[in-house]
């Protein structure tokens, strides 16, 4: 018989179990992230912060997924793995982005975190990111919020409902209302066709910590 799946005990009945991340509809998972914290324990340290920027990415139809048409490459394997797995991969050779593996095993969806409002040690935030005031540039935006979190591609790969893991999701009940949550297209991703068009890009309204769009005077990153 195997051995119980043992869960992190650091917030009790916070985190959020493997269940949560197996439904087939990634665009509904990017969704339902918004407003889940994301917690951190990297070096002694663990940090939280409230997610509030969204995209879902869906293999095989979806080009703009790095997935697409089922790809499977050392990079991509882990996405085919069942949800509840990160995935970090490297942008421009610089970024570290963090995204949570949502499905059933061999689906390939994907949802990459682009924002997070910090709640707790921003000290830390602040220390990793060489900033000396709480701003949002600090965690507005998928390669920052990484840097400020701790998130490197190690991480890739790590199961978050494991015990141990240095990386988790977790439900504090905060409620949103569908008027609070804005939708747009994807950011980057010009070269993914009629794909790019896509409405997958989720946010909470009004919240200051959202990604800058491109174009708009600031790097997304």
């Amino acid at each position: 018989m195997d051995e119980p799946k043992k869960y992190q005990t650091d917030s009790g009945q916070n985190l959020l179990p493997e269940s949560f991340f197996l439904d087939e509809d990634v665009v509904g998972h990017a969704r339902r992230l918004l407003g889940k914290v994301m917690v951190t324990n990297i070096d002694g340290h663990i940090c939280r912060a409230r997610i509030v920027e969204t995209e879902a990415y869906r293999a095989p139809d979806d080009q703009a997924c790095h997935a697409a048409n089922n790809r499977r490459t050392p990079r991509t394997e882990v996405m085919f793995a069942r949800g509840g797995h990160a995935y970090v991969y490297l942008c421009y050779g610089i970024h570290h982005l963090f995204n949570v593996v949502t499905g059933p095993e061999g689906m390939a969806h994907a949802v990459l975190i682009r924002g997070v409002e910090p709640l707790d040690n921003t000290a830390v935030m602040l220390e990793r990111r060489q900033f000396t005031q709480l701003k949002p540039q600090l965690t507005a935006g998928p390669g920052v919020l990484a840097k400020a979190m701790g998130i490197t591609t190690r991480l890739s790969g790590v199961f978050m409902p494991a015990v141990d893991a240095p990386v988790w999701l977790e439900d504090d009940g905060y409620l949103l209302k569908k008027n609070d949550i804005r939708i747009g297209t994807r950011v980057g991703i010009a070269s993914a066709g009629n794909d790019a068009f896509r409405p997958w890009r989720f946010s909470i309204s009004g919240n200051r910590w959202v990604s800058p769009r491109l174009g708009e005077g600031e790097t997304s990153w």
